[in-house]
């Protein structure tokens, strides 16, 4: 038996107000209530108890819990009206859920992979955006797109980013998963579809990066395999072109990723989703990997100051890979790594072996050595006339041309070098025997390791020749 208090019309919960949404179904104001009592001023105002306090908190903890529930109920009678009802879902009013039931749809409905396929998520929320962005396909996967059309509204945008923050929860976590052909059709869908989000403007400009944000977050969620159709569009008069390939989609991420990149504000929030982004397509797409290296990594000319000083986009992701936070350096690092398709001498070339030490050495590779990867090119690394005349004198540390410093050892004869060289042996091996400082050396499989064996060997041999240096220096 239906509830006395709903409306035989299927949509009738769209229309809820934004009070019992907001978990307060039954307020009531009155003059007397907001009233409020003030003594006169001859007389003191007693303090409340400690007592009272806690009976006031309990009460407001009781009414948040009632207003929480009623939220829950009213949710879940919209959410059924709106699985159950095909008018429901296309009317234009029932835009305003996707607001409230962000949480509920992605912590409830979609919360196992069977129940992606049975409640048609994806499939419905992808119509859900097309219909609010009034998309005309022009091929399968083309939207035709319009430049003379006006900027989407500030509603329209966020509804948007409502739809795509849903979308992501659903899917990010089979982004790794392999998908069927059904499933695989449906993110082409969806990607073409993004692909047209990242080129729409709106009316402020803060709203169209946090769309372009949202969108890029989407991408990333999308099977790779499935993000073919970004480059799949016709090349047309004024469009990024490379290697006969469509390159608007992968400019508009290199702009969205300039644009963080020189702000330099919540980097590991903002940054490195789109940073994973154009690192992983890289590694699947060798047009994108040539067109982000033309754009990043154009041929070195001006080796007069190191990487990280330049202001360039290069130069701003090698300051990153020195980053206190592990997650971004590791993504700055990793992405000037692919696009040196993951050579270390052509790594080293470009960023200086300082800056390239942690992620060689989170790799193994910190001795040099090479690991054949089959998806890469054989194409050569061209080097400028600049280069090749100042090749010579690059300190590769520092990756720059340093300044010619006097010889320190200059005038000292065999025998002397050899004495300073064991003072410095000796004040490793105290350092390394006080545990100040632990050294380290490189192994054959590129990898860091202790040298605690090596080093208490050379210990005792230094003891041996020379026992009664100890002594003294205890008795000082």
């Amino acid at each position: 038996m239906a509830s006395p208090s709903l409306n035989s019309n299927p949509c009738c919960f769209i229309a809820l107000t934004e009070e019992t949404c907001q978990g307060n179904p039954c307020s009531v104001s009155t003059e007397s209530s907001a009233a409020e009592y003030h003594p006169p001023p001859r007389y003191g105002v007693l303090a409340r108890g400690k007592k009272d306090v806690r009976c006031e908190s309990r009460e407001e903890e009781e009414e948040e819990e009632e207003g929480q529930a009623w939220r829950r109920e009213a949710l879940k009678a919209l959410c059924n009206i709106i699985y159950n009802s095909q008018r429901a879902q296309e009317r234009d009013l029932g835009w305003v859920l996707y607001f409230p039931l962000n949480l509920w749809l992605s912590n409830s409905i979609f919360l196992h992979k069977p129940l992606l396929s049975q409640e048609r998520g994806v499939s419905m929320l992808t119509s859900a955006l097309e219909q609010c962005l009034s998309v005309q396909w022009r091929e399968k996967y083309e939207v035709l797109s319009d430049p003379r059309a006006p900027p989407v509204s500030t509603e329209v945008s966020q509804r948007v980013a409502e739809i795509l923050k849903i979308l992501f929860t659903i899917t990010y976590r089979f982004h790794r998963q392999e998908p069927d052909e059904e499933d695989a059709a449906l993110y082409r869908h969806l990607a073409a579809l993004l692909r047209h989000c990242l080129k729409v403007t709106c009316d402020r400009e803060d709203l169209t990066e946090d769309l372009q944000g949202h969108t890029v977050n989407m991408l990333s969620a999308l099977p790779l395999q499935c993000l073919d159709v970004l480059l799949s569009a016709r090349v047309t008069e004024g469009s990024h072109e490379w290697e006969g390939v469509n390159m608007e989609t992968v400019h508009t991420l290199l702009t969205f990723m300039e644009k963080r990149l020189y702000r330099g504000q919540k980097l590991k929030e903002k940054l490195t989703p789109v940073l994973n982004l154009l690192t992983e397509s890289c590694r699947v797409h060798r047009e994108t990997r040539h067109y982000l290296r033309k754009q990043i990594l154009p041929p070195l000319r001006d080796v007069a100051q190191r990487p990280e000083q330049e202001a360039t986009v290069k130069g701003h992701l090698v300051r990153l890979m020195t980053h206190v936070d592990t997650d971004i350096k590791h993504c700055a690092a990793e992405l000037l790594f692919v696009l040196c398709k993951e050579n270390v001498s052509r790594f080293v070339k470009y960023t200086g072996y300082g800056n390239a030490a942690g992620l060689l050495a989170a790799r193994g590779m910190l001795s040099g050595c090479q690991v054949t990867y089959s998806q890469y090119s054989s194409d050569s690394d061209s080097d400028t006339e600049e280069y090749k005349e100042a090749k010579e004198h690059i300190n590769p540390v520092t990756g720059r041309v340093e300044e010619q410093q006097p010889d320190p050892m200059e005038g000292m004869t065999e025998q002397e070098k050899e004495e300073e060289a064991r003072k410095l042996i000796s004040l490793f091996n105290r350092l390394s025997r006080d545990n100040i400082i632990q050294p380290i050396g490189v192994t054959t499989s590129g990898k860091l390791e202790p040298l605690c064996g090596q080093m208490r060997e050379s210990i005792l041999e230094e003891e041996e020749e020379d026992p009664n240096e100890s002594e003294e220096e205890e008795v000082d």
